[in-house]
């Protein structure tokens, strides 16, 4: 996958086709606490296995409509796409370089997605199925602990 150098944990998932994704791999990412989940696929009209991306696209806008149904919203689920040949986009997408040239406009395909999962992730707030935040120990609230006779208490 491209560097995109972006902030925080990034899990990558590779796969030989887009149109391999599945429903439940992006539900799950999202049961996880994932906050934003981008899906990066060579264009439709230039994919290897000829109906992948499509099948992709089609399995995003599914998940999309469910996000937002559930109240997590389709804007947490980005689909972005590559340019190049379908053999180009492998080779990059395993980070191997394919022959040393880059298709047209590929350096700013890759900017774009970058921007985009930035810009998501600065307006989104935090999935609301993650867990709590880590935070720094000075910041964090008193942890709560069991008092005699079975109340909580805050210390």
């Amino acid at each position: 996958m491209p560097g995109f150098n972006l902030p925080g944990r990034v899990d990558r998932v590779i796969l030989p086709c887009a149109g391999r994704l599945q429903p439940e791999h992006l539900l799950k990412a999202f049961e996880s606490g994932c906050r934003v989940v981008a899906v990066v696929a060579c264009e439709e009209s230039n994919c290897h296995h000829g109906e992948g991306s499509r099948r992709c696209r089609l399995r995003v806008d599914s998940v999309r409509a469910l996000l937002e149904e559930i109240g997590l919203g389709e804007g947490r689920l980005l689909l972005s796409h590559l340019p190049g040949s379908a053999l180009e986009d492998l080779d990059l997408s395993s980070g191997r370089a394919s022959d040393g040239n880059k298709p047209a406009g590929l350096d700013a395909g890759l900017e774009a997605i970058r921007s985009e999962i930035l810009s998501a992730l600065g307006q989104l707030p935090p999935n609301p199925l993650a867990g709590p935040e880590p935070c720094p120990r000075a910041a964090c609230p008193p942890a709560e602990t069991a008092a005699p006779g079975g109340g909580a208490r805050h210390e």
